[in-house]
């Protein structure tokens, strides 16, 4: 076992999909928050649960043509498909993956989430001609009828022979259920080519049923032993010499190194400067930018109407000159490169 320089943990290396994941290169297509499970950890917000939107990354979609001005935009190189559960519209979701192989050809990864309860042959030789990495979540932590367990098992050891083994599990990391991660990845082992293991995080959805059952660390979203619990699955598995790429995801690698990857490769408005957590300055003039920008023009040819917020871009370089020969007022905005460009801070220049 090694701590990678994402500050997660790994045996014998990570999956495909998880390398592009953590050097920000995967978008995240969520396919509708409709679910064949009810997983009381669940950590999907009330808006998105339920319903049949259609995400790519922070943006809304309704076109598929707009999933795939996202994946240009954020410079990708594969997508993640998530929900929900992609198989209760599998007409959708293959419709969507066919036109991201149109366009983006064989090299775009594709890798999916799956709970197994609608996992049929069928389904996933469907599946199968665009997904490149099929992510299983079995129900260990939902039911204890062993029947479920051996039809999961079922479904796993079919997926192996459609999939030629490009197949594995993702669970979150519940403290101190180590010896029933442990069980079921012996029992698919001969199966599956990885595992991962995600540190267990709180949520608005899940919040009091996590609090009535667990301590959180001192971050106030991490859930106390959950990542102790994954080295002590890692280090089992290293002692009994698997094969299996396994990987314990922690909250950092995820919000520190995955999301700040993503938005460094993100495309940005001209006169943007990125920051190393990934945000973006701009200085703006919000005040009718289109009677303004002639006479920003008049000083300045370093300028960007951004149409879509109503807004002026001036060129950093500039300000000072834009600021002492009008009496406009600039800020400096810091928002992160999202659709829509969330504002995280506004700070006024003052005369």
């Amino acid at each position: 076992m090694k701590k990678t320089k994402f500050s997660s943990y790994s045996l014998n290396g990570i999956s495909e999909g998880c390398k592009l994941c953590v050097r920000g290169e995967k978008s995240v297509l969520f396919i509708g928050g409709r679910c064949s499970r009810n997983c009381w950890y669940c950590s999907l917000s009330d808006f998105r649960k339920k319903t049949n939107k259609i995400f790519i990354n922070e943006r809304p979609v309704k076109k598929i043509k707009e999933i795939i001005e996202e994946i240009k935009e954020s410079n990708s190189n594969g997508v993640g498909v998530t929900g929900g559960d992609p198989l209760i519209n599998l007409n959708k979701t293959l419709k969507i993956l066919r036109e991201l192989r149109k366009n983006f050809g064989k090299k775009f990864h594709i890798h999916i989430y799956l709970p197994l309860n609608l996992v049929r042959e069928k389904k996933l030789r469907k599946l199968s001609f665009y997904v490149d990495e099929v992510r299983f979540h079995p129900s260990i932590f939902l039911k204890k009828d062993e029947k479920v367990i051996n039809d999961e098992i079922e479904k796993i050891k079919k997926a192996s022979m459609i999939f030629n083994k490009k197949i594995g599990i993702e669970l979150p990391c519940l403290p101190n259920k180590e010896k029933a991660i442990i069980s079921f990845i012996q029992k698919i082992e001969d199966f599956i080519s990885f595992v991962n293991i995600n540190e267990f995080e709180i949520s608005e959805t899940n919040q009091k049923k996590i609090e009535n059952k667990f301590k959180l660390n001192k971050d106030t979203y991490t859930i106390k032993n959950s990542l102790e619990t994954g080295k002590k699955i890692l280090k089992y598995l290293e002692k009994k010499k698997t094969k299996l790429r396994v990987h314990l995801c922690s909250a950092e690698t995820k919000d520190l190194y995955q999301l700040r990857n993503r938005f460094l490769r993100r495309k940005i408005l001209p006169f943007g400067k990125r920051l190393k957590n990934g945000n973006v300055v701009y200085f703006v003039v919000f005040e009718n930018p289109k009677e303004n920008i002639k006479k920003i023009r008049g000083i300045t040819k370093n300028i960007f109407f951004d149409k879509e917020r109503k807004r002026i871009l001036i060129k950093m370089e500039d300000v000072s000159e834009v600021y002492e020969k009008t009496d406009l007022k600039i800020a400096r905005v810091e928002e992160q490169p999202v659709f829509g460009n969330e504002i995280i801070e506004i700070q006024w220049i003052e005369k």
